[in-house]
């Protein structure tokens, strides 16, 4: 035989060996779209204590401005609110937060995060910063984390709590005493 013909058989026995694992893969749908909006947005710098669901719950809160999606931010929203109003929220969100959103960003999660946590999301590139509180629900009989989303005017989108700090980190992630 060959040695090239030796190569070869390799190469393919590598190959089939790759397609069987990735077809009998136990990833579904859900967890490769994750996979491609991680893949293709700048990482999120963490500061604090985030669950595993309030930290994915932001992460697509972030991916979603920065991509202008308006449609995919409103469905993450945490409970029903009056008609259009997750709609106008985020429109409003993008149109202020899209650009800062798309380059560094560092999301502060403060206090414990088990069944809701606000989340302080520092846009470097723009010098902005937004609040959001995420919290656990239940959607179509499955435990999820969504995002409050109760800002229809521009003003509420774009205002800056008195609590919340300047830099990450100068209140230890914690709200209160």
């Amino acid at each position: 035989m060959r040695a090239g013909a030796g190569l070869r058989m390799v190469a393919v026995a590598v190959t089939v060996a790759g397609m069987l694992a990735g077809c009998s893969s136990g990833y579904d749908a859900e967890d490769v779209a994750y996979a491609g909006d991680y893949g293709s947005h700048p990482a999120l710098a963490v500061v604090g204590y985030p669950s595993t669901g309030s930290l994915g719950i932001t992460q697509q809160v972030v991916w979603r401005m920065a991509d202008g999606k308006a449609d995919e931010l409103a469905a993450l929203v945490a409970d029903k609110e009056e008609k259009g109003v997750p709609e106008k929220t985020a429109a409003n969100w993008i149109a202020a937060f899209g650009k800062g959103a798309r380059g560094k960003v560092t999301a502060e999660f403060y206090d414990e995060g088990s069944l809701r946590q606000e989340v302080v999301l520092y846009l470097h590139d723009t010098g902005q910063i937004k609040q959001i509180q995420v919290r656990a629900t239940r959607v179509d009989d499955k435990d999820v984390w969504r995002v409050t989303m109760d800002e229809p005017t521009p003003e509420e989108a774009t205002t800056v709590h008195p609590w919340v700090p300047k830099k990450p980190g100068e209140l230890g992630s914690r709200t209160g005493g």
